[in-house]
């Protein structure tokens, strides 16, 4: 497992042919490019991103223990 931040696929964004989905990270929603991952994600899909890519796709354990990683190095999860 990389380093990455855990978000959770919202849809995938028209116009990119299947390369770009709208991403929730802690309530805060962008475009990251899923061009990298081996199948295209479904709404609901947990990913990890770096750098904007998402790099692979998680369980919901796998992204609360990798928040739970930024939580230990100082970046503490928003209110």
């Amino acid at each position: 497992m990389c380093l990455g931040i855990p978000g959770r696929v919202v849809e995938i964004v028209d116009g990119y042919e299947n390369q770009v989905a709208l991403i929730d990270v802690e309530g805060k929603q962008r475009n990251i490019n899923i061009g990298m991952l081996e199948e295209t994600p479904e709404p609901g899909t947990w990913v990890l991103i770096h750098m904007g890519f998402a790099l692979e796709t998680v369980d919901e354990t796998a992204a609360s223990e990798a928040m739970s990683g930024l939580e230990m190095m100082g970046r503490e999860r928003d209110a």
